[in-house]
């Protein structure tokens, strides 16, 4: 029944600490571009919210609500709201450990092999989010919503599995990179923004079909 939205919380522990979670790769960006359109407020360093829409989509959008802490993702109350704990699944990433698409594969950043040269952390092996020192947890809270009768309940769970992909390889990548990132100044930041910025605007002109299109044909043929 349309008016509802699918939620589901994600858990995705990181050998870092939060201070270098948000004091510089928390400031790396989100690809936007004419299709999608982004609201963002950043609350406080270790919370923020925003708000993904598509401008020829009114009733398609996706909520998510960050919260870092520095544990192993054992906060069941991080997000205060009672309604909101009520209704949400609880899902844990592995960064190490969890299958990702073969396509997205590359060994230099799988962390059962990657080893930081800079911070000597890496090798992760099945149990490591028990016995990693230091490490922390982004807890990401992500309502999906889809208004159309007929294709809400599958179009919002095939986001959900794109949106836990993505979160999966992109973790994997932080940290796979963290020697790129660890010592850049603010200052390096930004240039590195400003340059991604220009290089997705570039590959999404590109593209010739819409990933809402994908989305709704894959939703579709899943029946």
């Amino acid at each position: 029944m349309c008016g509802n939205m699918l939620m589901k919380e994600y858990r995705i522990c990181m050998p870092l600490t939060v201070e270098e979670q948000t004091s510089k790769l928390g400031k790396s960006c989100c690809p936007q571009n004419i299709l999608c359109y982004r609201k963002s407020m950043e609350l406080l360093p270790i919370h923020n919210y925003r708000i993904y829409s598509c401008s020829f989509l009114p009733k398609f959008s996706i909520h998510i609500e960050t919260k870092y802490e520095d544990n192993k993702g054992s906060n069941d109350n991080i997000f205060d709201n009672e309604a909101k704990d009520l209704d949400r699944e609880v899902c844990f990433i592995d960064i190490a450990c969890d299958e990702i698409p073969e396509r997205y594969y590359k060994e230099s950043e799988d962390p059962k092999y990657f080893k930081s040269e800079k911070t000597g952390r890496g090798l992760l092996k099945e149990g490591w989010r028990e016995t990693q020192e230091p490490i922390m947890c982004s807890y990401k809270l992500v309502s999906v919503k889809f208004e159309v009768w007929g294709l809400q309940t599958r179009v919002e769970q095939f986001v959900h599995k794109v949106v836990r992909d993505i979160l999966l390889i992109g973790h994997r990548q932080a940290f796979a990179w963290v020697d790129e990132w660890y010592d850049m100044t603010m200052e390096d930041v930004r240039e590195y923004e400003k340059s991604m910025h220009e290089k997705t605007n570039i590959k999404v002109c590109n593209q010739h079909s819409s990933p809402v299109d994908e989305i709704e044909s894959h939703a579709k043929g899943s029946t």
